[in-house]
C-alpha cells in the first residue's frame, strides 16, 4: 500500500527543483541553468536552497566557476531524470489517449454489416492506431441495444425496434438490408424458369429463430402471398450449420444478401435467381446519448461512417455530435 506519508511527499517536492537539477547537472552553472529553464538566478537559487534545506543536505558544491554535484547530488539527480522521464511518458500516453491511440473499443454488429462493413472499418483503424484494442460481438439487435444498455458496449450497428427506449439511443441509419433465397449450387431450383416463392415450397426451409427480424419478415411473407407457411423446417441462426447443410441436402434459405455474397464467392451456397418479398427494415449506427464515446470510441465511429461512404454509398457528417 502507498504510504501517503511519507517525508518525500510532505516536503511537496516541485518539478521544477527536478527540473533544476537536472539543468545545473548538465550546465554546471546556476546563471545558465537559469536561462534554460526561463527563470531568474535568484529564482533559481531560492528552489535549490529550499530543497536543500527540506533534505538538509548539499546538493552542489560552489565553485569559483561554476558548481558540481555531491555525492548526495548525484543521488537526487539520478532520481530526478527517472521521474521526469517517467512524467514525460505519462504526458506522451495521455496524448494518445486523447488522439485515439490507445484504449479499448467494444462494437457490437448484425451479422451482414458486420461481414461487409467491420472488416475495413477495422483494417482502417488498426493500421492508423495499431494499440487500440477493439473486441467485436456479432448478435442479433435486440441481445446487443441490452449490451449497449449495460455499458458493455460501446457501439453498435444494427436496428431500433418499437420496444427500445429510443430517447435514450442516438441512431444514425446506414441503408436497407435486402433478403434473398439460397441454395447449393446445382439445385434444382436453378433450372427453373421465372422462379417464384410457390415453386420453393416443396423443400425444406433453414429458418432463423423466432423472435427475430428474418424470421418475422419471413412468416409475413408467406402471409402477404397467400401462401401456407412452410413445415418442414429447421430452425437456427448458425451460418456454418446452414452451408453445410445446404451442401448435404435440397434445403433452401433466406439470408441478408450480403451475407448470401460472401458464401457465394466462396462457393458454399448459390444464390437464387428471385426478388424475395422480405427485405428487413434499415439498420444503422447506435450510441447512448446519456455517454460520451471515449476518444478511441469516436475515432472507430468516424471510421465505421468512412467505411460506410464506400461500401454502402452513403453520406456522413465525420463531426461526432457533443
Amino acid at each position: 500500500m502507498t504510504n501517503y506519508t511519507h517525508w518525500f511527499l510532505r516536503a511537496r517536492l516541485k518539478t521544477r527543483q527536478l527540473l533544476l537539477l537536472v539543468a545545473l547537472s548538465e550546465e554546471g552553472n546556476i546563471h545558465r541553468a537559469a536561462q534554460v529553464l526561463n527563470m531568474t538566478q535568484p529564482a533559481a537559487s531560492k528552489l535549490l536552497k529550499d530543497l536543500e534545506d527540506v533534505l538538509e543536505v548539499s546538493l552542489f558544491e560552489r565553485l569559483p566557476r561554476g558548481m558540481r554535484p555531491t555525492w548526495y547530488g548525484e543521488t537526487m539527480i539520478r532520481h530526478a531524470r527517472a521521474a521526469l522521464a517517467t512524467l514525460n511518458q505519462a504526458h506522451d500516453e495521455l496524448q494518445a489517449a486523447k488522439n485515439g491511440q490507445f484504449g479499448q473499443v467494444n462494437i457490437g454488429s448484425i451479422t451482414a454489416p458486420g461481414l461487409a462493413l467491420l472488416p475495413p472499418t477495422v483494417a482502417s483503424v488498426k493500421q492508423a492506431h495499431p494499440n487500440l484494442h477493439i473486441t467485436i460481438q456479432i448478435e442479433p439487435s435486440n441481445l446487443l441495444i441490452e449490451r449497449l444498455n449495460r455499458g458493455t458496449l460501446d457501439i453498435l450497428v444494427g436496428r431500433l425496434s418499437a420496444e427500445h427506449d429510443q430517447g435514450a439511443l442516438r441512431y444514425e441509419v446506414v441503408t436497407d438490408e435486402p433478403v434473398c433465397a439460397v441454395a447449393r449450387p446445382g439445385h434444382p431450383l436453378f433450372s427453373v424458369s421465372k422462379l417464384t416463392v410457390e415453386d420453393m415450397l416443396g423443400y425444406g426451409w433453414i429458418v432463423a429463430p423466432a423472435g427475430s427480424a428474418l424470421r418475422h419478415r419471413f412468416d409475413l411473407m408467406f402471409q402477404e402471398l397467400n401462401l401456407p407457411h412452410p413445415t418442414n423446417s429447421v430452425e437456427t441462426s448458425s451460418l456454418l450449420f446452414i452451408a453445410k447443410m445446404m451442401q448435404q441436402s435440397d434445403m433452401v434459405s433466406v439470408m441478408a444478401t450480403d451475407v448470401a455474397r460472401y458464401y457465394a464467392d466462396h462457393g458454399l451456397f448459390s444464390i437464387l435467381p428471385i426478388t424475395l418479398p422480405c427485405d428487413m427494415e434499415p439498420f444503422g449506427f447506435i450510441t447512448r446519448r446519456d455517454r460520451l464515446l471515449s476518444p478511441a470510441a469516436q475515432v472507430v465511429l468516424r471510421s465505421l461512417k468512412a467505411s460506410a461512404m464506400v461500401v454502402y454509398g452513403k453520406q456522413f457528417d465525420l463531426e461526432l455530435p457533443a
